[in-house]
């Protein structure tokens, strides 16, 4: 009657090591593909490891506003003063 709740018909197919490296590397291949500027790529032989030297601002981040000034505030407040004192 409930052999439904112990059925594996519903799991998910386990994903082998090769298969997620296979799958990272066609990402990051993708996302180093759409770049302006590329990046350097290395391997460090001793741990095997990728790395990566992005440029210092992605162009992404070129489109994003600049942090506001605290000295835009303190111009508003003198021309404040200035109107108030004429």
């Amino acid at each position: 009657m409930f052999k439904f709740l112990f059925s594996k018909a519903g799991a998910a197919p386990v994903e082998t090591q090769r298969e997620t490296v296979e799958r990272a590397l066609g990402e990051l291949n993708g996302v180093l593909a759409l770049m302006a500027d590329k990046a350097k790529i290395g391997v460090n032989l001793n741990t095997s490891l990728i790395e990566i030297d992005l440029p210092d601002q992605m162009p992404d981040e070129a489109l994003a506003l600049p942090k506001p000034d605290d000295t835009a505030d303190e111009g508003e407040a003198t021309l404040a003063d200035e109107k108030a004192a004429a």
